[in-house]
């Protein structure tokens, strides 16, 4: 007898879902490692298999299109669900390595915030980039403001800064006084982009780290390598909330993002991979994220359902939102290529 998914429809584009499952069935389930990957084990993975008999395999990955993309070309795919970010998915959606989102099932792409829901990827989480520092060392006063990220004088120590333009590029024009609303009006202008480079060549001696992957900002922090560095809201918050830091997150400025699932074109398993990501847009399911790490959900009926003291962490709280800008996943797919080739050589100078 086959897997059978049943899926209805209810009025608060809720899903029911009834999942009996062959014990052996078994997925890939790559994502991006560190506290993030731990709240969707909590509130996916391990749920999921203890009610369908699945197993779940895990990867990480660092968000290198090349890999993903060359899996797809080669016929050699292993991964059968990819948590991405936007550029991923209309990168993969325009050069044919990600597969379209069925959305029929799950209330269609109304059910969703706006730009969560994605040909090719359907986002389950709003995420902040924004910067933290560690306020005992700063007795009298942390930064308050991007601007102050870049003030070295005023807030002396070592920065750690993400080894990719993205969002780096916007906080460097944030800092020189350009509005968030703005931020891509500016950067997409020659003149623009040399203001950002400008901008971070005031910084560059201070910056002892260039992390690549999200569970280093915390723990730079907490080995005292570097008295703030931008990172992903939810890993701060999950040193201060299960390890007792004093992290501070500054939410001027903050870039709000989504993290999607997708799956790769020819992946071994897409029937179970539909199941389980079905099963995660379940509003009820979908809501139990954030108890684990700060980020919001994307079904509007899940919104509902976070708890209320969760609320005040997450990037979509209005006093955290007041001053952000929401990262440009066309801006992206438009320049990644060219300004991560600048942005590699300023590094090497």
């Amino acid at each position: 007898m086959r897997t059978i998914l049943k899926v209805l429809q209810s009025s608060a584009v809720g899903l029911v879902l009834t999942m009996p499952a062959f014990a052996q069935d078994t997925i890939t389930v790559t994502s991006w490692g560190g506290a993030y990957t731990k709240s969707q084990e909590k509130a996916f993975f391990e749920p999921y298999s203890k009610e369908t008999g699945v197993k779940i395999l895990q990867d990480e990955w660092d968000g290198s299109t090349a890999k993903l993309k060359g899996m797809v070309e080669t016929g050699q795919v292993t991964w059968d669900v990819v948590d991405v970010e936007p550029g991923h998915a209309l990168q993969g959606c325009d050069e044919g390595w990600l597969d379209e989102i069925d959305y029929s099932e799950v209330g269609g792409k109304e059910a969703f915030i706006d730009g969560a829901a994605m040909d090719c990827a359907a986002a389950t989480i709003v995420f902040g980039t924004i910067y933290a520092y560690d306020a005992d060392k700063f007795a009298n006063g942390g930064p308050t403001t991007m601007a102050d990220l870049f003030d070295t004088e005023k807030f002396p120590g070592p920065r750690a800064l993400r080894k990719a333009p993205k969002t780096t590029l916007e906080f460097a024009l944030i800092a020189d006084g350009v509005k968030p609303s703005e931020v891509y009006d500016v950067l997409g202008t020659p003149e623009g982009v040399d203001r950002a480079f400008k901008k971070l060549d005031t910084i560059k001696k201070d910056v002892k780290v260039w992390w690549t992957a999200g569970a280093q900002p915390p723990q730079l922090l907490a080995d005292g390598e570097v008295v703030m560095t931008t990172a992903w809201n939810g890993r701060i918050y999950d040193a201060v909330k299960n390890s007792g830091k004093n992290f501070k997150i500054v939410w001027d400025g903050q870039g709000m993002d989504f993290n999607l699932w997708a799956q790769p074109k020819g992946a071994a398993h897409k029937e179970a991979a539909d199941k389980f990501i079905a099963y995660t847009l379940n509003p009820d399911v979908m809501a139990r994220q954030s108890q684990y790490i700060s980020y919001g959900p994307t079904l509007k009926a899940a919104i509902e359902k976070v708890p209320a003291e969760v609320l005040p962490d997450l990037p979509t709280a209005p006093e955290n939102a007041k001053n952000a800008f929401v990262v440009s996943a066309e801006f992206w797919a438009d320049h990644d290529e060219e300004l991560t080739e600048r942005f590699n050589k300023w590094l090497a100078q």
